[in-house]
Parts: structure tokens; sequence; C-alpha cells
């Protein structure tokens, strides 16, 4: 049976699964927990925006499994194995680029499924917005998200000291970025 992985809009069917991983720690890992959001965080802005508007969004991770093999009518079902973000992040006085984000489920991480996911999600910024440049920026210790954005065609450029407060300390982070040019025809 194979799979494709694929980024589609959130539906509001999928407000209590995001809700979910960002209330538990277990479920959001050590790299992703900051912390008790209220309630509703997701279903509050779904409602003004669907999750999606000129300054910022979020998409589903979510991989289709192809059963037309065994049941040629049936189109397959899809499981949800996190959400990717970007949001405006400003660059000179008329400027911007994206500051993208990944949150996957425990049973998603370590698959390649993050680094799939990265890379599609940059070619879909390229492709529908006007920035030369897309960033992120990882813990030093998020060895697993520092490989993923290096396979994803990322190029690490350096070191944020206390860049981030996370779990009752400030914590030194690592920027990525890729420029249209390069991933444009991967």
């Amino acid at each position: 049976m194979g799979t494709s992985l694929r980024l589609r809009p959130v539906c509001q069917d999928d407000l209590d699964e995001l809700e979910r991983m960002l209330s538990s720690p277990e479920v959001a890992g050590p790299y992703n927990w900051f912390g008790y959001v209220g309630a509703h965080h997701f279903r509050r802005r779904w409602e003004g925006t669907g999750l999606l508007s000129g300054d910022e969004g979020v998409l589903l991770v979510v991989e289709q499994a192809d059963t037309a093999a065994r049941v040629p009518e049936a189109g397959g079902e899809e499981q949800r194995h996190g959400f990717v973000s970007w949001a405006r992040s400003p660059t000179g006085q008329n400027c911007h680029c994206w500051s993208i984000g990944i949150n996957l489920l425990p049973e998603a991480r370590g698959k390649g499924l993050g680094t799939e996911a990265q890379r599609q999600l940059a070619r879909y910024l390229f492709a529908h917005t006007q920035v030369n440049r897309v960033e992120a920026e990882t813990e030093v210790d998020n060895v697993a998200e520092q490989r993923a954005l290096d396979k994803a065609g990322f190029t690490r450029e350096g070191v944020l000291r206390g860049w981030l407060f996370r779990d009752g300390r400030w914590r030194d982070c690592v920027r990525y970025s890729v420029l249209r040019e390069e991933i444009i025809g991967r």
C-alpha cells in the first residue's frame, strides 16, 4: 500500500486534534511545549480567518493511504500527522520573509515526514507569494529538526543567542533559511 504526504487547509473537523497537539506536553514534545494556551486557541483563530491570512497560516500535514489497489472506488483514508505554520517576518521597511514552524505528533516523528512537509511548505509559499526567503529557527539541542531542515534544502546561518524562552529559561536557537532560487525546480 503506497502513501503520499501533502499539506491541506484546516477544516472544522480538525480543530479538536489541533488543540490536542498544543494542550499536552507529551503530544507537543519537548521543543513545542510552551505551556498551556487558552482553551480553543485554534478554534478562535479558525473562526476569524480559517487559519489562513495574508500574514500567517496553518496547514495540516496529512498522508493519504492509497487504497485504490484494494478498493477501486475508495479514495483512501487520511491520517493526520501534525501541522506546519508560517508568519510574516519583516526584513526591511517594505519587505518581509516567512518564518515557518512545524509540530508533528509523536508517532510521526523520525520518519522523514518533517523534511518533506517543510520542503512542500517552502515551495507552496514561493509559488503563492512574492517572498524571496523562508526561514526557520530551532533550538540548538533539536538535532532532528536541524537534520530535517538540512535535508529540505535549508542553509544553516548561525546561532541566535538567548532567542527563545521555554521551560523557565532562555535558549539558543539555530537559524536556517532557503531562498526562492534554491528551492524552485528541486
